[in-house]
């Protein structure tokens, strides 16, 4: 059986997005096909584990969401049989990635919630073929003016709901104003989707 390079596996609230609150297992795997400057994970410590091993992680929590994050999780090999494994478990699964790769309809199928966070200093990468054609919900970190690469996003992956989050930076502080920047921009326009600001919120709260 197929390890997989787990970074870490806790219980938190979930910070971001319209999910925001909600109890869950998060199980983050290591390793990323991006390399973005404001990126908070570091990924060079992990632990292999299978399914089986991983399944016991999650089951030690009393919760029933589990999201799967990363890193880039689509990039694992055997990430569809991870999937698998949760679902057969009973849980409610959600993705967490960047869009860059797609996921095969029957493996699409069987999550719950896909979030995917595009980052515009890769906007290339998502006008190939091979990205994420549709999410339940698309977070974009204004890192700069990303009011154009919103509206790109907006043609280039449908969703339910769209979001600007505020960059992080390292000292732990939000770039909060370039991100209603943003949103101004994109909530003036007479056409297109009506988007949101996410907030880190469970960095604010103080939890993992």
């Amino acid at each position: 059986m197929g390890k997989y390079h787990v970074n870490e596996i806790f219980s938190s609230l979930q910070g971001e997005g319209l999910n925001t609150g909600r109890p869950a297992v998060f199980v983050r795997l290591a390793h990323c096909n991006l390399s973005c400057n404001w990126c908070d994970t570091s990924f060079d410590d992990y632990e292999e584990m299978t399914v089986d091993k991983i399944l016991d992680n999650v089951q030690a929590f009393d919760l029933d969401s589990v999201i799967v994050t990363g890193g880039e999780p689509t990039i694992h090999a055997g990430f569809a049989k991870l999937i698998e494994g949760l679902k057969a478990a009973g849980y409610w699964v959600a993705l967490e990635t960047n869009g860059i790769r797609g996921l095969l309809p029957e493996v699409a199928n069987k999550i719950d919630y896909i979030s995917v966070s595009p980052k515009a200093v890769y906007a290339e990468l998502y006008k190939k073929e091979e990205a994420l054609a549709e999410a339940d919900e698309v977070r974009v970190v204004a890192d700069g003016d990303v009011s154009d690469f919103c509206e790109f996003i907006e043609e280039r992956i449908p969703a339910g709901h769209y979001f600007v989050s505020p960059r992080s930076n390292i000292d732990d502080t939000f770039d909060v104003l370039q991100a209603m920047e943003v949103l101004n921009k994109l909530n003036r326009r007479t056409h297109g989707k009506k988007w949101a600001l996410s907030f880190q919120t469970h960095k604010l709260a103080g939890i993992h």
